[in-house]
């Protein structure tokens, strides 16, 4: 992801946006909305969008409407968000870059950001154990492959193939450096060769690219992550 310029933030409920100032306060430039028909997509600036659940009209999973046509061209999160009035797994499968819940303390409100500013997912480790044990037993996957993605696979070492499944699991570029015994500049090149050889922009698009090809990711390496989840 190139590096964002501003967070915008909707926000439309009467209350002041306490996450925009404390971001604010740490730097960071941000722009608060107060309705949907402010929204704009200017190609020149680098945007991270924060939607409130909040006064938002919802969808069945409690996941705001705007938030499916928006991931399609821009990072997308949640924020004051219910914990019980939403599905989080729908929302992870749908794009949405993380969830920041009105429960959660201020400075994990921040460390969540700043995460998800660095192209990481903020979702609950649970949550992400879960996708990772349904993407292990799942049995949907085709027999055979295009040509294309076919390709892709061959293309992949079987230590990316470890990092994806990692990748896939929730863990970020420390755990995975610390699993594997090398240096998280190691994790990011290879992470930058998955993707360029997976065609995916971000860790969204690799966890999608991921369930569609489990079976043929399937290593000794996944097992034993997945057996101490």
């Amino acid at each position: 992801m190139s590096k964002i310029d501003e967070i915008v933030f909707l926000h439309q409920v009467a209350s002041p946006c306490h996450l925009a100032i404390l971001a604010e306060s740490i730097g960071l430039k941000t722009r608060v909305l107060s309705n949907v028909e402010q929204l704009e997509n200017n190609a020149k600036v680098n945007s991270f969008y924060l939607l409130s659940q909040q006064g938002a009209a919802l969808d069945a999973n409690g996941i705001p409407l705007i938030a499916s046509q928006m991931v399609k061209h821009v990072p997308v999160a949640l924020y004051q968000v219910e914990r019980e009035q939403l599905a989080a797994d729908a929302a992870l499968l749908m794009g949405i870059r993380g969830l920041l819940f009105t429960e959660e303390r201020m400075d994990l409100l921040l460390t969540g950001l700043r995460k998800m500013l660095a192209d990481e997912l903020w979702f609950d480790r649970p949550l992400m154990s879960q996708m990772l044990r349904q993407l292990i037993r799942r049995n949907e996957a085709p027999d055979e492959l295009s040509e294309q993605s076919s390709e892709m696979l061959q293309l992949l070492t079987k230590r990316e193939k470890t990092i994806i499944e990692l990748v896939s699991g929730g863990s970020r570029n420390k755990e995975i450096a610390n699993a594997l015994s090398i240096s998280e500049h190691t994790v990011k090149a290879h992470i930058s060769s998955i993707f360029r050889k997976t065609q995916a922009r971000n860790r969204v698009e690799l966890l999608r690219w991921a369930q569609s090809f489990q079976r043929q990711l399937g290593s000794p390496a996944l097992s034993h992550y997945a057996e101490h989840l």
